[in-house]
């Protein structure tokens, strides 16, 4: 499949067609992640958001179509808290280390440049103070936080996360969201699965509205009202019937 090239910073999908062990997950989705965008992925349980975030990432090759982005354009991919084994024995301050690899190698020790991105990075998230602690001493929000921290340390042009609030309280709710617009303030493209849908109205300017299929994409304004809710909702609760687990 021949597909037109894409400016750094942007993502796009071109006849995109997504799933595992040949089960379709997303099926024919056409559209662009503009650069510098900040653009919430939402829909109900089973609509293959999560699919589609391993997709823009490079994790998960496309059964049909194509995920395009330019080739100097960076990705950071914040997943789900819950795909994470938080007891391999890493401090904090190692983990956020690890957003240099691309730039430093696994085995090159961290440059002066690279470990003051690291304190900096601690710093912003409040957690500088956590360094030397290993991760699977942290609470949910704290563990949040060094992962946000590893997202800002690797630099990219492209954040993608997968449901970056959930299991957090108020308060790192607020400290994360306000470290996304910080991003998007920087020209960063933001792609985010969010399942909270005042959230996405109050912060996120567009909106992809999937059920295994584009039900609607753009403006959050738009594509949130209840009409288009209601046609994903229908769309995965049908599937859901016609091929039960």
């Amino acid at each position: 499949m021949t597909v037109d090239p894409v400016v750094r910073g942007a993502i796009a999908v071109r006849s995109l067609t997504l799933g595992h062990r040949g089960a379709v997950a997303v099926a024919g989705l056409d559209g662009c992640f503009a650069a510098g965008s900040m653009t919430a992925i939402h829909g109900p349980n089973g609509a293959g958001k999560t699919t589609l975030l391993e997709a823009l990432a490079g994790l998960l090759p496309p059964m049909a179509g194509a995920v395009v982005r330019s080739t100097d354009s960076r990705i950071a991919y914040l997943p789900q808290q819950s795909q994470i084994d938080r007891r391999f024995p890493i401090a904090v301050a190692d983990l956020v280390a690890l957003g240099t690899w691309a730039r430093t190698g696994a085995l090159r020790a961290l440059g002066t440049a690279d470990r003051d991105a690291v304190r900096a990075a601690l710093a912003m998230l409040g957690i500088a103070v956590l360094a030397r602690r290993s991760i699977a001493s942290l609470s949910s929000g704290q563990f949040q936080r060094a992962l946000f921290a590893r997202a800002i340390v690797q630099d990219a042009d492209i954040v993608v996360l997968d449901e970056p609030f959930n299991a957090v309280d108020i308060g790192t709710t607020g400290a994360l969201m306000d470290v996304l617009h910080r991003l998007h303030g920087e020209g960063r493209t933001i792609v985010a699965v969010l399942h909270d849908v005042e959230q996405i109205r109050t912060h996120f300017a567009d909106t992809l509205l999937l059920a295994r299929r584009c039900i609607a994409w753009g403006a959050t304004s738009r594509v949130l009202d209840a009409g288009h809710l209601g046609i994903a909702r229908a769309f995965v609760d049908a599937a859901a019937t016609a091929c039960p687990s």
